[in-house]
């Protein structure tokens, strides 16, 4: 087996060994991108590559590269939010995650893992840069925004990854691409050095080929962080401790509003079987209700667009990234925003903006935090008879490129299963649990209460360890 298929836990052990070196990890990443990239585009600029050999480390992540996603800062290396509005902008300081992987010894890979534009968008169609295939069939998605990140991994381009989840963007390409996606519990981990697109509802997580990578990089990025006001201070747990594989005992909640009309019929099997998975390996399910679940994809998108609306004002080719040329000053403001932004960053903007307007904020923005709050209610009800939850991560498996851009309704139900998860501000995790008859793959998503990162990864592992379907590996 090549090195770059190997997991970041199987390296770091063959690294601190001797059996290896970080100049051959980083050859046989470099062999699998060359050969593979020009049918994926998991990555952007990828003639930068060429001249990078890596920082060798004696730190616990001994110079292990990380692949980053287009949103997260990083000194010195172009983070594009694959925009042409921010087109050629390279941070003069590193994000708060950043900083920690590398005190923790990680080389950041140099090039960037390909998003849709500022994470509008559930499939990577949205970038600048172009669309990125899933490595399952190139003919499909990989879902998104994190796509990049997740095709890398599953596809042996990258170790592991990180992402950001504002509405199941880790998640959900990591349910399409057949690894696993974390999203952590808001505040957990520090948003300092991700470029906004919901302040509300972002999060930075990993995206890894199996449980134990995620605990172990969760625990590397979590934790307080004083330059971000919405960080919470929870301590930085030692996740891989909850890796033990046993659940007997546990409670777990089937939401019946996920198991509804709309969700593919194969999809729906394979979930089923991996519950009757969790059973057999002693935990006891029972069909719980989570009745705010149907206004769940309204709240987010009149929240998320709103937030984007302010977020996205700052872009107007005065500071940094793209400026187009004109005679003057507000000309120069539309012909910039005009210009720079895709259709779909249009289209977000213009929702958001009409959402926050005089005489529409009560009706439409005000409405929805309202019912946002009830939706976490929801959650905190079932939580308070239940370790955890248990649904699909995705109604469907990855979809034809170009099938739903034309219509921007279904694309946004492609995050149906979990959008709520962001409003509740709740972790949760999704896992390989099987693959359809035309040999893409299923994500099991667990949902737990509140900084509680250690129940998702105890039952994520078990689970992991009694199956099989994180091994398989597409055949490109």
């Amino acid at each position: 087996m090549d090195l770059n298929q190997l997991t970041a836990h199987e390296l770091l052990a063959k690294l601190n060994s001797q059996e290896t070196s970080l100049k051959a990890v980083m050859d046989s990443l470099y062999a699998r991108i060359h050969k593979v990239e020009p049918k994926v585009n998991a990555y952007i600029r990828r003639q930068e590559l060429k001249d990078f050999t890596g920082n060798s480390t004696s730190g616990f992540l001994k110079g292990l590269p990380i692949t980053i996603k287009d949103n997260i800062c990083t000194e010195g290396i172009s983070t594009e939010c694959c925009s042409k509005i921010l087109q050629g902008f390279r941070p003069p300081y590193d994000a708060t995650v950043i900083k920690k992987l590398k005190e923790s010894g990680a080389t950041i890979f140099p090039i960037k893992a390909n998003m849709d534009e500022f994470a509008f968008g559930s499939s990577t169609e949205n970038s600048y840069f172009g669309v990125t295939h899933n490595p399952w069939n190139l003919d499909c998605v990989p879902g998104g925004s994190s796509g990049g990140s997740a095709a890398a991994v599953a596809n042996d381009e990258a170790i592991w990854a990180l992402g950001s989840d504002t509405g199941g963007s880790i998640r959900q390409p990591a349910s399409f691409c057949g690894v696993v996606g974390l999203k952590p519990t808001y505040g957990r981990v520090s948003r300092f050095g991700l470029i906004a697109f919901a302040s509300s509802l972002d999060q930075i997580g990993p995206i890894t080929k199996d449980v134990q990578d995620a605990a172990i990089l969760m625990g590397i990025i979590c934790g307080h962080d004083s330059k971000d006001s919405t960080s919470v201070n929870q301590g930085t747990p030692n996740y891989t401790k909850s890796l033990h594989g046993d659940i007997k005992g546990l409670k777990i909640g089937i939401p019946k509003e996920y198991f509804v009309e709309g969700m593919d019929a194969e999809v729906k099997v394979i979930i089923e079987e991996a519950i009757e998975k969790l059973k057999t390996l002693g935990a006891t399910t029972k069909q719980v209700s989570l009745p705010h679940t149907d206004y769940a994809v309204a709240v987010y998108y009149i929240i998320a667009t709103a937030e984007a609306s302010s977020n996205l004002a700052r872009f107007d080719g005065v500071q940094y990234g793209y400026r187009a040329q004109s005679d003057n000053l507000i000309q120069m403001y539309k012909s910039t925003r005009a210009e720079g932004f895709g259709q779909e960053a249009k289209r977000r903007i213009i929702l958001g903006t009409f959402a926050l307007s005089h005489g529409y904020y009560d009706a439409y923005y005000l409405r929805a935090l309202k019912v946002r709050t009830l939706i976490k209610q929801d959650f905190d009800k079932v939580f308070q008879d239940f370790d955890c939850i248990v649904t699909p991560t995705s109604p469907t498996s990855a979809f034809k490129i170009g099938e739903r851009v034309q219509d921007p309704l279904k694309m946004y139900l492609s995050d149906i299963y979990t959008i709520s998860v962001n409003l509740a501000g709740i972790p949760a995790i999704s896992v390989p649990c099987g693959f359809t008859k035309k040999g893409l793959p299923v994500g099991l998503q667990i949902m737990a209460k509140p900084f509680d990162e250690e129940m998702l990864f105890r039952v994520a592992h078990a689970f992991e360890q009694n199956t099989d379907w994180h091994k398989i590996k597409p055949k490109i």
